[in-house]
């Protein structure tokens, strides 16, 4: 899971897992992409891929996964896809992505500042004002393709990503349309906790308490201690939503070597 700066509650849940540090360097310190086939679905054969990048304007640069449908004529309906908090696009938001090309979009699916093969440093930040830049970056990217009926592009924001879509599309008239695929109400988690377990001012202020040290420790490191990625193994009094996240991140079936909820967080 990403190094979280205001989702508290999140950060909590996976805690768990072994907390690594990472060396803050140069902010825009470019990654390499990878160009073969390495997610974690089977490539359609209706759409063509490409791999795309783009700038936003905090000058970070953002790797996507660009897919047309094959045998497209003149501008089409564009979708920018993310999420959610600690994935990369190879896993559900590129398979999102494909699934609405199929369906006669043009989309890309990009990896968040911080993360995956996108620029930024400390690595696996999140940052609700820069992931909100990322979305209208994608937006910008989308606008000026030739191909882009710039009129109509969509956004689509998974999980943690469905407030960030919501707040971009708040912002920017060129969004036409946003969906956010999220079980739960982020702003109220992060306040209360999951099943507002956390629901007191002296767990909020333990919270608060508990970061404002951490930021210190890590200010004399000089160093982030990560947050750790989905709990492994998997306690048997785990709820049904944590065994959802191991049966997705943990298992072949949506595991990433680039992932912050497959690994370390």
């Amino acid at each position: 899971m990403n190094r979280f700066f205001t989702f508290i509650a999140i950060a909590l849940i996976f805690c768990a897992g072994n907390q690594i540090k990472v060396k803050a360097e140069i902010m825009d310190k470019e990654t390499k992409s990878v160009q073969e086939w390495d997610k974690t679905f089977p490539k359609s054969e209706k759409v063509n891929h490409e791999k795309v990048t783009f700038k936003t304007q905090y000058g970070l640069t953002l790797a996507a996964d660009l897919y047309i449908p094959k045998n497209a004529e003149g501008k089409l309906p564009a979708i920018a896809v993310s999420g959610p908090f600690g994935a990369v696009k190879e896993q559900c938001s590129g398979l999102y992505a494909q699934t609405m090309a199929e369906r006669g979009f043009i989309t890309i699916a990009f990896d968040p500042s911080f993360t995956g093969e996108s620029s930024g440093e400390p690595r696996r930040t999140a940052s609700p004002d820069i992931n909100t830049e990322d979305f209208l970056a994608a937006v910008d990217y989308l606008s000026m393709r030739n191909d882009v009926d710039a009129g109509r592009i969509a956004i689509i924001g998974i999980c943690g990503w469905g407030g960030i879509a919501l707040n971009a599309a708040a912002q920017d008239p060129r969004i036409k349309a946003t969906a956010a695929i999220t079980m739960y109400d982020m702003s109220r988690v992060s306040g209360n906790g999951y099943f507002d377990a956390d629901d007191s001012e002296e767990k909020r202020y333990s919270a608060r308490k508990a970061w404002a040290e951490a930021r210190t420790a890590d200010l004399k490191n000089r160093t982030f201690t990560m947050a750790g990625g989905v709990v492994d193994p998997l306690p048997e009094n785990a709820p049904q939503f944590v065994k959802d996240y191991h049966a997705y991140y943990k298992t072949p079936r949506g595991y990433h070597k680039r992932s912050g909820n497959s690994n370390d967080g």
